[in-house]
């Protein structure tokens, strides 16, 4: 399969601080590409690079052979890339068909298609019976699938998930887990970044470790909870001890 997306050397900088340093990576066609790395690391400041929230210093991200660096992230999205956020942002006042539909917009103009997309997507979610329910009076895991299925109602080819599975019981991370297989599953290549480690490694088919915003590893997910240098700086002891137990 071919590369659909192309990082090369992106740099950014706010004031003193190097969020991300000489970055360069690639994501195949209906890959799970996993994003990983402490906190500060640069995972976010990465997908806000690439969904056009933010303009990089220097570097260049490429979408389907397409220069897209430097354009507004509403382009971006119209082109084929969505991305989730780290705390679920829904329109708390509108209902989840109506959350859904701002996202099917992006392509339409007409409500009534608007509509069945979006309750394509809240159904491939499993909020279909919640359609009328008010964003604001859902738990957690509805809200953060309410943001998926609102995601999945622009058409993206790459969808960025930013920890989707914070704040979840382990039931409900299996749950996601096997929802983004889904995803991927219907066409949708996926960057996903993730301290849920059993998730990530579950559900990843390379991984790229970010520490201080530079690249410090890429691999398999066997290659990186073998890497010594990624058990320093992020996984911990504990976290080989727990493989080896």
């Amino acid at each position: 399969m071919e590369d659909i997306l192309v990082v090369s050397n992106l740099d950014k900088h706010f004031g003193g601080l190097q969020a991300v340093q000489d970055l360069s990576f690639s994501v195949k066609e209906h890959e799970i590409l996993g994003l990983i790395g402490p906190n500060g690391a640069g995972k976010t400041t990465t997908f806000n690079l690439i969904a056009g929230f933010y303009p990089s210093d220097s570097g260049e991200v490429l979408f389907s052979g397409k220069d897209i660096t430097g354009l507004r992230a509403d382009q971006i999205c119209q082109m084929g890339i969505c991305r989730t956020f780290q705390v679920a942002r829904p329109f708390s006042n509108m209902t989840a068909l109506e959350n859904s539909m701002t996202g099917a917009f992006c392509h339409t103009s007409h409500v009534h298609e608007a509509e069945d997309i979006a309750l394509h997507w809240l159904e491939f979610v499993g909020l279909a019976d919640r359609r009328n329910d008010l964003a604001r009076n859902m738990t957690t895991i509805n809200q953060r699938r309410l943001e998926l299925a609102r995601s999945l109602s622009t058409r993206p080819a790459v969808l960025l998930m930013d920890e989707t599975m914070a704040g979840l019981t382990p039931t409900e991370v299996d749950v996601a887990i096997e929802l983004i297989a889904r995803v991927r599953d219907s066409g949708v290549t996926i960057i996903v970044v993730e301290h849920v480690m059993r998730a990530i490694m579950s559900i990843s088919e390379r991984i790229v470790v970010l520490d201080g915003g530079e690249k410090i590893a890429e691999g398999t997910p066997e290659e990186i909870s073998q890497n010594e240098t990624v058990i320093r700086a992020y996984l911990g002891e504990g976290y080989r001890h727990a493989r080896t137990a």
